[in-house]
């Protein structure tokens, strides 16, 4: 931060369903990057050049009596929350307020945090930062105003050794789910039946909780990219995609694999998987420190270009033709590859950044043919190496004979 500067940032809100229920909670993830607070109802206030040492760190959460005991639990005392975090100066948020009037005297900029991710936006929405937005600067409208996110996009793409241990264990129950799935998977199958498979294992296992919504798309569904409704039912001749991550101390996993409903691959999609495999080990070996994202995706689309000729869906006379600005294989294949991962499944970062090591970021190609019922995707999660990268996805099954042979068990 900028010298004499506050950073306030926010938990998330418990969202409600609709009568006295509520959904599960997520924490604001910047808060739980810096922290490690879990739980609802927290505010971190950080201040470097405060006069009191005490004062440059103040974690405030909500307070435990007997009332809350008794109807919602435990929460955090505040000699937990100082120990999970470090944080020595921990107040009950009903002193916020008066905290950042003392402060706000002696500051002149506020930090504030807010959702600017690319994939989502909360603009239909009021949040619990966009009310701190709005009271600091009603409270104090001559102050200055930075971005938070300025800071912690810079800080979380690059990895701690802690935080790739989480995502190899949310890895671990990912591959668990799915060797349970593929002795699930038979002809006439519903695709929830499935998606159930992988929910037992993530809570049998300790996950925190689905990285997303579960992709189980059999047949013309998996040429929907973001379908999950899970209803369909697996007919005999299919194939099956499976998107899905598991969420652990909230760190995530992002995998896809595709298997036949009958536990063969016939000719055709035996072909086409086998091009989206190709497009994966060849264009794994792109994921390096110092390469920018866009000269990356170039080369994928030319792997990918180069399988659509093989399959005989794309002919080289159309790709001398094509125009640049709608290039032909975007019929098959309209989506990029890699993304960062980590506290989100779509984890903040600049893409004009140079990749670096430390990294972790998926590869996920795929091959998408409505007019066959085919549609195939696959992704691994790579952590980026010193001269290359480490493929935290290899214990995932992933090869043809691999897939079927377990299939048979």
């Amino acid at each position: 931060m900028t010298s004499n500067a506050i950073a306030i940032l926010s938990s998330n809100d418990v969202m409600p369903t609709n009568c006295d229920d509520v959904m599960g909670f997520a924490q604001n993830n910047d808060l739980f990057y810096l922290s490690g607070i879990d739980q609802d109802e927290t505010i971190l206030l950080l201040y470097p050049d405060a006069f009191k040492e005490e004062n440059r760190a103040i974690l405030f959460v909500k307070e435990v009596s007997e009332h809350t005991k008794l109807w919602e639990g435990d929460f955090l005392t505040k000699a937990e929350v100082s120990k999970i975090s470090g944080v020595k100066n921990v107040k009950w948020i009903t002193e916020f307020e008066k905290t950042v009037q003392l402060f706000a005297f002696e500051a002149d900029i506020f930090y504030l945090g807010h959702n600017e991710h690319i994939k989502r936006v909360t603009s239909k929405m009021t949040t619990r930062q966009d009310r701190m937005i709005q009271w600091c600067k009603e409270k104090y409208p001559l102050h200055h105003y930075d971005r938070v996110a300025k800071i912690t996009r810079q800080l979380r793409p690059v990895k701690s050794d802690e935080e790739v241990e989480l995502i190899k264990k949310a890895i671990s129950i990912s591959i668990k789910g799915f060797k349970r799935l593929l002795k699930a998977v038979r002809p006439n199958s519903k695709e929830y039946e499935l998606e159930a498979e992988l929910t037992y294992e993530l809570i049998k296992n300790g996950g925190t909780r689905q990285a997303f919504k579960p992709i189980v798309a059999s047949g013309k569904n998996a040429c929907a990219l973001h379908y999950n409704s899970n209803d369909g039912i697996c007919q005999d001749g299919d194939m099956i995609l499976v998107d899905f991550g598991v969420c652990y101390g909230n760190y995530n996993s992002d995998t896809t694999r595709c298997v036949p409903v009958n536990g063969k691959f016939s000719p055709r999609q035996r072909a086409v998987y086998q091009s989206v495999l190709n497009c994966l080990k060849e264009g794994s070996k792109l994921l390096k420190p110092g390469v920018l994202s866009s000269d990356y995706e170039k080369q994928m689309a030319s792997l990918v270009e180069k399988e659509l000729i093989e399959l005989g869906l794309i002919t080289r006379k159309e790709l001398v033709s094509q125009n640049p600005d709608a290039p032909v294989y975007k019929k098959y294949f309209m989506h990029g590859t890699a993304h960062y991962l980590g506290l989100d499944v779509h984890d903040v970062g600049l893409y004009s950044r140079p990749f670096e090591k430390g990294m972790v970021l998926t590869c996920e190609p795929g091959i998408y043919i409505p007019e066959e019922g085919i549609g195939c995707r696959l992704e691994n999660d790579l952590l980026l190496t010193e001269n290359g990268n480490y493929n935290l996805t290899g214990a995932l099954p992933i090869e043809i004979e691999e897939i079927e042979f377990l299939m048979k068990q």
